[in-house]
C-alpha cells in the first residue's frame, strides 16, 4: 500500500522539516519488508481566495486531484481521538484488505472543508487544541512510522 501525505502549504527549511524528514526516512526503510510504501508528501499550495469557504473549496479540489482512490484519512480537530494502537490496526486492516494507497490529509490555516471530511474514511484529530499543520505533519509521520513498528512488533512503541 502507497503512503501519502497530502498538506496544504509548504514546510520552509529548519527544524520542523527536518523532523518530519527524520520519520519519513524511518519509515521508508521500515515500511519496505511490511507491504507499505512511502510516504510520500505531496504539499498544495494555500489558495489566495478572499473568503474563508473559497479557500477551503479551492483547496479541496486541489487535495482531491492528489488522493489516489483508497483510504483517506482526514487530520481535523473537530475528528475523533484514537489511539496508536487503534491507528496502525486501521493502517494494517487497509493493507491486508489490498487497499492500493491511503492519504493523509492536512488542511491550511482555514482547515479542511466538509467535503474533504464527507468524503475522508476517517476523521482523526490529535486532541481538541488548534495544532500549527506543521506540527501535524511532524506528528502524522510520526503516527506513520510508530504504527508500522507496532504492526510489526517492534519495541518503538510502548504500551
Amino acid at each position: 500500500m502507497r503512503l501519502a501525505v497530502i498538506a496544504v502549504g509548504r514546510l520552509k527549511d529548519g527544524p520542523e522539516r527536518e523532523l518530519c524528514e527524520r520519520y519519513r526516512e524511518r519509515a521508508l526503510v521500515f515500511g519496505r519488508g511490511m507491504g507499505l510504501a512511502g510516504p510520500e508528501i505531496v504539499e498544495i499550495a494555500e489558495s489566495r481566495g478572499r473568503r474563508s469557504e473559497d479557500r477551503k473549496r479551492e483547496e479541496a479540489e486541489a487535495i482531491l486531484s492528489k488522493a489516489q482512490p483508497g483510504l483517506l484519512i482526514a487530520l481535523d480537530e473537530r475528528g475523533r481521538g484514537l489511539g496508536s494502537e487503534a491507528f496502525a490496526g486501521r493502517i494494517a486492516a487497509a493493507r491486508d484488505a489490498g487497499t492500493a494507497h491511503a492519504s493523509f490529509v492536512i488542511g491550511g490555516a482555514d482547515g479542511l472543508s466538509e467535503a474533504i471530511r464527507d468524503r475522508a474514511d476517517l476523521t482523526l484529530a490529535f486532541g481538541t487544541l488548534t495544532i500549527p499543520h506543521q506540527i501535524v505533519r511532524a506528528l502524522v509521520l510520526e503516527q506513520l512510522y510508530r504504527a508500522m513498528t507496532i504492526i510489526a512488533g517492534h519495541p518503538y512503541h510502548r504500551a
